[in-house]
């Protein structure tokens, strides 16, 4: 088994693994990204930001791309339609990250997105996703450039063939496939036939990385037998379980893994809402947290009954209030 966990290059970047944390929206911020580094993600991506935003010096936007205290290596996420504002924001993304890998979104289902010709309308649009590719890539100027697609838009009409051909040809660095259709959003089950499908066709060239319906892992040891993929990438499945690349790590090199105690659970959610703080406000913190704290809080004793209690937390000394006694044991 451990032959599944193993290096991967994105270009000219060399990561010690293969279990990677994927770009969430309203998730994978730097305090989210820090702790899944702690507990054994590989690689981490930020959450999507606006090219259109980056060029119009959006100074929110400008902290969603700031690297996290602990990340060696990352990726910053970009969406867009149109190939000059992309290399603009490229260029904007290197000067003010020197980040690892940009990677280019081409798999948001979200109407406000895909509207605007970006997201996972790239993906049943390949002469456009070239040239928005291709742009990206010429502006990154060494910087390995990377994609998320999608299968298609809807079924039966599947374009995911076509989308992986086009950043082949734009000289993308590596291929992410969602196996959704845009229609399905995150609905149903994601097809991983043809994530093997797309690991045969791009037949070594560059990686292929895998997400969807990754939620334990087990999840993950499947789909790197099953695919072929050379990287799994966790999204809601990391959501309240950081953990999940620790024991993951720990499947793949020793067959098995011991699920962390309640204890460890709180005071990881703790140490996230601790960095949030700093990061942004206390008031910001506490109302993002009490997603993250209901999503931790899943599976131990009365979890019921502290989500209830979460939901109206607007300080940290609302939270220790919560889960002091639970952390006393």
């Amino acid at each position: 088994m451990s032959e599944l966990y193993h290096p991967v290059k994105i270009g000219n970047v060399e990561l010690k693994g293969n279990l990677f944390l994927a770009p969430v929206a309203g998730y994978s911020d730097m305090a989210f990204r820090s702790v899944c580094i702690e507990n054994g993600a590989c690689f981490t991506y930020t959450e999507m930001v606006s090219a259109e935003a980056l060029v119009r010096k959006n100074l929110k936007t400008e902290v969603l791309m700031a690297r996290a205290c602990n990340e060696k290596a990352y990726s910053v996420q970009i969406f867009g339609g149109e190939a000059e504002t992309m290399a603009a924001a490229t260029k904007i993304v290197k000067e003010k990250t020197h980040c690892e890998v940009i990677d280019i979104n081409c798999g948001c289902p979200v109407p406000k997105i895909t509207k605007t010709g970006a997201g996972s309308a790239l993906t049943r649009d390949p002469d456009r996703l070239y040239t928005i590719a291709k742009a990206v890539v010429d502006a990154a100027e060494g910087t390995p450039v990377t994609v998320k697609i999608r299968s298609g838009w809807e079924r039966p009409t599947l374009t995911w063939k076509e989308a992986a051909q086009a950043a082949l040809e734009a000289g993308v660095s590596a291929i992410t496939i969602h196996p959704r259709t845009k229609t399905q959003g995150y609905e149903g089950h994601s097809d991983w036939n043809i994530m093997k499908q797309l690991v045969e066709l791009v037949d070594h060239k560059i990686p292929v990385f895998g997400s969807g319906d990754l939620f334990k892992p087990e999840d993950a040891k499947k789909m790197l037998e099953e695919t072929g993929a050379d990287a799994v990438m966790f999204a809601r499945g990391a959501m309240g379980n950081p953990f999940i690349f620790r024991d993951t790590t720990s499947l793949l090199l020793k067959g098995s893994y011991e699920p962390v105690c309640t204890e460890e659970r709180i005071r990881t959610g703790f140490a996230e809402l601790e960095r949030l703080v700093k990061e942004t406000s206390e008031q910001h913190a506490c109302l993002e947290m009490r997603k993250r704290f209901a999503a931790y809080s899943k599976g131990i004793q009365n979890g019921a009954a502290l989500r209830a209690q979460i939901v109206h937390a607007s300080t940290v000394a609302d939270y220790h209030a919560i889960f002091d006694e639970v952390l006393k044991g």
